[in-house]
């Protein structure tokens, strides 16, 4: 591109505000609430509590969940994140242990730190959210009380059941993320699903049948589905300087138009249009109709920061992104040629791994 080095003040702003998925780079802050769904406890007596039944069954009502996490995004679509979670369910109902019509309460409560990792799949571009999944272990501390007590005369028999105890956790996360970047840079919404189970513990069980209380022991499982939605919040997404556009030299009278050239910057691993870069692609497309050009190239580059192969994804989608905005101001998409060439035709030589900014950039190049 001749014209290329009469326009190196341009500049671009990073500030987004299309909404479109990016992976994670650095730091980022989570939180979510939602629904959660305890499966049935299987109770299994040992020990010498009395009872009628040595095994019976706890059901709990709908119940609710929240998390909060702080993470890392390795900018290729892998993350690793620690989480603090809380869950709590109402006792519906005890079955089995004492015979008898008998009424039923308490409440299972669980708190959670675990370790996840996750990967986020990238769509392409103009992809207007990302789906992710995750496994995650740690330990869980939970609290269990749940009776059932029989309709008799006093005392009333009851089955007690009851205990608190750490144990190991592991979670399955599939979730979604839909970027919030017109209100805020770096801001995502979640939804997610997760199934979370624990190791078994051995609780108390206490009886009570005509005054005499016995106690024992039982076997205690632990699983959930859970339901969340969220906010995400990914630091780094600071907005970088306002562009700063050199006019073309006018072409001499009664010779044909120069090729003009227009350099749109980007900010480090993003790919999203300000309202600044709008306003330098409508100059561009004004330019294109008034001169009626023959052709319009749309050229992607990347700096030398990352794998060439993130890279040349990359500059596909700054391509994709100028080009359909040129489209959105009236350029036939057929008059243009799109073309992204990720880290291989750097405007300032660098070594790798380097971060540049003027490498990070599309070329629309009017003839």
């Amino acid at each position: 591109m001749k014209a290329k080095h009469a326009l190196l003040a341009a500049t671009m702003l990073a500030l987004p505000v299309a909404a479109q998925a990016q992976p994670i780079s650095g730091f980022y802050l989570g939180a979510g609430a939602g629904v959660n769904f305890t499966q049935s406890v299987d109770v299994s007596a040992t020990g010498p509590v009395v009872l009628d039944s040595r095994s019976g069954t706890a059901d709990f009502d709908l119940g609710y969940v929240g998390v909060v996490s702080l993470g890392w995004g390795f900018g290729n679509g892998v993350r690793a994140e620690a989480e603090f979670g809380f869950r709590k369910n109402q006792t519906d109902q005890v079955s089995g242990l004492l015979t008898g019509a008998a009424t039923s309460g308490g409440n299972l409560r669980s708190w959670q730190f675990m370790l996840n990792g996750l990967y986020d799949f990238d769509l392409g571009p103009g992809a207007l959210f990302t789906p992710y999944v995750g496994l995650g272990v740690g330990a869980v501390a939970y609290d269990f009380k749940a009776v059932r007590r029989v309709l008799t005369a006093a005392p009333n028999d009851n089955a007690l059941l009851s205990g608190s105890a750490w144990t190991f956790g592991y979670q399955a996360i599939l979730g979604a993320a839909v970027p919030l970047t017109s209100i805020l840079p770096g801001l995502a919404l979640t939804a997610e699903y997760r199934f979370m189970g624990v190791v078994p513990s051995d609780l108390d069980i206490q009886s009570t049948r005509t005054g005499v209380t016995n106690t024992g022991k039982f076997d205690a499982d632990y699983y959930n589905h859970s339901l969340l939605l969220g906010v995400r919040y990914a630091f780094g997404g600071a907005p970088a300087p306002a562009p700063v556009v050199a006019p073309a030299a006018p072409a001499p009278a009664a010779a044909p138009a120069p090729a003009r050239t227009f350099l749109v910057f980007f900010d480090w691993d993003r790919a999203e249009l300000t309202d600044r870069a709008r306003q330098i692609i409508a100059e561009a497309a004004t330019n294109a109709q008034r001169v009626s050009s023959t052709r319009i190239e749309v050229a992607g580059h990347a700096d030398r920061s990352g794998t060439p192969q993130y890279n040349q994804r990359l500059s596909e989608r700054r391509a994709e992104a100028v080009a359909a905005e040129l489209q959105r101001r009236g350029v036939p998409r057929s008059a243009m040629v799109i073309q992204a060439f990720g880290e291989s035709r750097p405007l300032v030589p660098t070594a790798d791994d380097v971060r540049e900014p003027q490498n990070r950039r599309v070329e629309i190049v009017l003839r």
